[in-house]
């Protein structure tokens, strides 16, 4: 199958790759494979080794650190995006944390601590991202923040990512309403599971693939690809009428109890 490039000309910002498993990298890739500019952060010193080649096999043209958790690094990128392209087209948001302790321990020991560090870098970052980004959207473009189905839904384990995912998918939807006269569109993408290495931090999160496989209509686990070509899609102009939702990518495991 020819793929056309849908998406030529168009300059995205992809922020969470961590390796060649991570969702950002297959969103990455993409939006690199239907013509898109990229550019690629890393989150620091260690993690540039693994994630600087990937971004040169994509012929990223702008690169850096990124932890939004230290003060200047968000707006030295959107500095860098600003002075080299000028404009900015898609936005893509793939980060999430929690301290080990505050994630495996239930929601009801969670430490006020602990829940703030979650909900601000994985959900009031794509806040800052987006405050940074529309200035920059001169004709439109398209957010995306990465969310999972234990926003909605009871997931075992998932713990106090629950309630953080429910508020960045809420975040989005009150964005895709505050930008939309600008013609920004604003998504949260909740992928069924896979096997990334914040994935690896949940308990028990080999049988919860397990479950996902046999729930899926469509009998199968999705990939990176799968969640990085709906991005794309959502990206051009074939999706211009389409904001604020939440898009499954899973094979249906959503629409089972």
């Amino acid at each position: 199958m020819q793929i056309r490039p849908v998406l030529a000309g168009h300059k995205a910002l992809v922020v969470g790759v961590a390796n060649e498993h991570s969702i950002a990298y297959g969103c990455a890739k993409a939006f690199r494979t239907v013509g898109a500019d990229l550019a690629i952060t890393w989150l620091n010193d260690k993690a540039r080794p693994h994630v600087e080649p990937l971004a040169k096999d994509l012929e990223a043209s702008i690169t850096g650190p990124l932890d939004v958790a230290v003060p200047g690094q968000l707006e030295a990128i959107f500095d860098q995006v600003r002075t080299q392209w000028g404009r900015l087209d898609i936005l893509l948001h793939s980060i999430a944390f929690a301290p080990k302790e505050d994630l495996q321990g239930g929601l009801l020991n969670c430490s006020a601590e602990g829940f703030a560090k979650a909900m601000d870098v994985s959900c009031h970052s794509f806040v800052r991202m987006a405050r940074l980004a529309a200035p920059l959207m001169t004709d439109g473009g398209a957010m995306f923040a990465m969310s999972y189905y234990g926003a909605n839904r009871v997931v075992p384990n998932y713990n106090v990512m629950g309630p953080v995912k429910a508020a960045l998918e809420a975040s989005c939807r009150y964005l895709a309403y505050e930008l939309g006269h600008k013609g920004i569109r604003v998504h949260a993408i909740s992928p069924g599971p896979l096997k990334t290495r914040a994935a690896s931090g949940l308990k028990d999160f080999e049988l919860l693939l397990n479950e996902a496989a046999e729930k899926a209509p469509l009998g199968e686990l999705v990939d990176i690809m799968d969640v990085g070509f709906t991005c794309a899609y959502l990206s051009t102009f074939l999706a211009k009428r389409i904001t604020g939702g939440t898009v499954y990518v899973d094979g249906g495991t959503n629409i089972v109890a």
